[in-house]
């Protein structure tokens, strides 16, 4: 067992390398056309496709990002670096949020940092957050290991011939429960943000209309 978790590992470190994630200095600093940017997209992270004929970013998921709010709109049917950023971003979320989701914890970042020239930028937000992405990744690493060893201990007393399969059922099951719980933590705590931001909405409303009170007064 102890060689199988080794070889585990060793083969999912592998992995993890060809889908490290894409450097702000790799992304070209001219505004690109559409048709430029999918194909970046595709190109970067070609690794992480489950398929060859997967699409990693099309014209038409460009367009409903903007459509709903989440990408700025292009100047001039150009895209910045800072698009380029952003769409990483929601690639990198979609999988496990929904569009609004996505849309409460993007909007913040692309009202405050989007273009900004006077200060912190999408790309300083970027690298901050994926500059955790070494460390994290050996943390990873361990963390599976120990769950692929516990799932190979499973189901003992089952027929030799079925514990292949049930080993990698066990696995599989407790990744998917480690999933389910993250997913409910970052909905909840997008919720608790949407919570703030309409009390605070309301608490500014109403502070402005005493204001109007007490100045007609």
């Amino acid at each position: 067992m102890e060689n199988d978790v080794k070889e585990f590992l060793s083969e999912l470190l592998k992995q993890l390398k060809s889908i490290d994630y894409i450097k702000p200095e790799d992304i070209p600093n001219i505004d690109l056309y559409m048709d430029q940017v999918t194909t970046f997209m595709d190109e970067q992270l070609a690794a992480s496709k489950r398929y060859e004929s997967d699409k990693i970013l099309t014209k038409t998921m460009i367009n409903n990002y903007a459509k709903n709010n989440l990408l700025p709109s292009p100047d001039k049917k150009k895209y910045s670096k800072e698009h380029v950023l952003t769409l990483l971003f929601i690639y990198y979320f979609k999988n496990i949020l929904s569009i609004n989701d996505i849309r409460s914890i993007l909007n913040p970042l692309t009202e405050k940092y989007f273009g900004n020239d006077d200060g912190f930028t999408m790309q300083d937000v970027y690298t901050e957050v994926f500059s955790l992405e070494a460390e994290e990744s050996q943390k990873l690493l361990k963390d599976l290991g120990k769950k692929y060893k516990i799932a190979g201990e499973t189901f003992e007393d089952f027929p030799d011939e079925d514990q292949k399969f049930l080993h990698t059922f066990s696995f599989i099951c407790m990744l998917s429960f480690d999933v389910y719980i993250k997913k409910m933590l970052i909905e909840r705590m997008i919720d608790n943000l949407n919570e703030e931001k309409e009390a605070s909405s309301h608490e500014n409303t109403h502070s402005g209309k005493e204001s109007k009170k007490t100045g007609s007064n």
